[in-house]
């Protein structure tokens, strides 16, 4: 039998630091959700106590240097179960790009496995485990959109944002997460972006001030760091896209757009000087 999941990626519509914890983590209120560009994992049980990894990506690590690995590996501790499993990890989504690919990945295998082995753990129970792989595979395992808080682990489910395009656009560099994390320092953000405010415009539904409430507070750091960034940033807003930020900690920068006739320009002019860009849907 094979088991069948998508791993779709996760966008910020904002992301607040709010201090550095004692654990070494940063307390963070993020509102993530989920866009139609997914890695697709097929999973197929194996008789000897194994798990193997196969994917057509050339850069991805393919042993335990890999999330969906490191999810098999723990709930085959966990759940003490003595079969095998092979799974083959079609990527389409970018590496390092600030849209929780891995973190995906790591929870469509959580999710798959618990079906192929039969296990019946409740997402809650999905969920906690995803937090010991990384901040982001909760999320990832509910799906939704969602506002995140702690080091980004707990999860409290809101409403959607309005159905609208998503552009992405990730220039060809990679960034390191706890790189940006490193050099964030919170006493030096000028602005917070207001939970609040978004939260009142996904209740709300109103299209602009989902816009006008986008945030990200580790922009300034990757924006300093790799130029690019802000080039993209600047490029899809003149292009036309109505609301545009950095997703995560970097590269890939979004831009939500309302109205399709604007999306053939955005596309073309981002792609004379950026390979990757992608035009998808919001999963909502």
């Amino acid at each position: 039998m094979k088991i069948y999941e998508k791993a779709p990626a996760k966008i910020n519509l904002l992301l607040d630091v709010l201090r550095k914890r004692e654990d070494g983590f940063h307390e963070v209120e993020m509102i993530m959700t989920m866009v139609d560009l997914s890695d697709r994992l097929e999973m197929e049980e194996l008789q000897r106590d194994a798990i193997i990894i196969s994917s057509q990506a050339g850069y991805i690590p393919l042993d335990e240097k890999n999330l969906a690995f490191q999810a098999a590996r723990l709930i085959k501790e966990r759940y003490d179960v003595k079969k095998g499993v092979y799974i083959h990890l079609d990527k389409k989504i970018p590496v390092a790009a600030g849209l929780a690919g891995g973190s995906s990945d790591a929870a469509a295998a959580l999710r798959g496995l618990n079906r192929l082995w039969k296990l019946d753990i409740p997402e809650d129970e999905l969920c906690v485990l995803g937090a010991e792989l990384g901040s982001d595979v909760p999320f990832c395992v509910t799906g939704g959109t969602a506002l995140a808080t702690g080091r980004g682990e707990k999860l409290q489910m809101i409403d959607n944002p309005p159905s609208c395009w998503v552009v992405l656009a990730k220039p060809p560099i990679n960034v390191s997460t706890a790189d940006v994390y490193g050099r964030f320092r919170v006493d030096q953000v000028k602005q917070h972006p207001s939970l609040s405010d978004m939260m009142g415009a996904l209740s709300s539904g109103s299209f602009n001030d989902v816009c006008e409430g986008l945030g990200n507070v580790l922009e300034d750091v990757t924006l300093k760091l790799y130029p690019e960034v802000r080039m993209l940033k600047e490029s899809m807003l003149r292009l036309g896209a109505d609301g545009v930020l950095m997703s995560g900690s970097g590269p890939t920068v979004f831009g939500l757009v309302s109205k399709e006739a604007k999306l053939a320009r955005i596309y073309n002019g981002l792609r004379g000087f950026c390979k990757e860009v992608y035009v998808v849907r919001m999963l909502t």
